[in-house]
């Protein structure tokens, strides 16, 4: 079953003989609970096509369905609250609030959502992500590998049904880079949930289900390594 469905997506930015085309008439799909990894070189358009199917940035035409819904069919506001409630977000800069704690950062989406934080979830998360002895410490007061652990954890507190991380190991060591690979295939497998990581590390894409590979604003490349692993197994 396919819970992403992209169809012919261009983005253009600028105009006229300034116009640069970061992607051009991009389409595939995306089964439920699928590792999928996108490779390319920097200027390819691949962080592009993350913020358009996360509902960050929306394609100069074409059309992006999530679970049979067109997200663009939104507004600025429906599209706020279908990321918070469906997407996580993992930046390779981390973007963690600097004033707010572990656990502060991990909430936060949750709390902006007008809900209750999940106790239990939040427990389970900071055994799983080893920040149960950082829960108080703020950002500056954290190695750059718990940061990313935070972000993880930040991007998963809403129990999304899509994952999609932005060079999440690009900061790291190779130690830590693989120690966060392994954590969001945990969260892949554990929880069911759809994994998209764009990357420039052959290692980590190499562990995903599925590769793609984008040059030029296009899929060159469209390659399956394994069987997805599906939600109801």
């Amino acid at each position: 079953m396919d819970i992403i469905k992209a169809e012919n997506l261009t983005k253009t930015y600028g105009s006229g003989d300034n116009a640069v085309r970061a992607l051009d008439n991009v389409s595939f799909s995306v089964e439920k609970g699928e590792f999928l990894a996108i490779i390319g070189p920097s200027g390819s358009g691949k962080s592009t096509l993350l913020h358009i199917l996360g509902g960050v940035d929306r394609p100069t035409s074409g059309k992006v369905y999530m679970n049979g819904e067109d997200i663009y069919a939104q507004n600025e506001e429906q599209l706020a609250i279908f990321r918070r409630r469906y997407v996580g977000l993992i930046y390779q800069f981390y973007n963690l609030i600097p004033v707010l704690d572990v656990v502060e950062n991990m909430t936060l989406p949750v709390l902006m959502d007008g809900r209750k934080v999940n106790e239990e979830r939040l427990a389970e998360l900071l055994e799983i992500l080893s920040l149960k002895d950082r829960q108080k410490n703020l950002p500056n007061q954290l190695s750059g590998g718990q940061q990313q652990r935070v972000s993880i954890g930040r991007a998963l507190m809403n129990a999304p049904s899509v994952v999609l991380a932005d060079e999440p190991t690009g900061n790291l060591d190779s130690r830590n880079s693989q120690e966060i690979v392994e954590l969001l295939k945990l969260s892949n497998k554990k929880y069911g949930q759809t994994l998209i990581v764009i990357t420039h590390d052959e290692q980590i894409a190499l562990q995903a289900d599925r590769v793609i590979a984008i040059e030029d604003g296009r899929i060159i490349r469209d390659e399956r390594l394994r069987a997805a692993m599906r939600e109801d197994m």
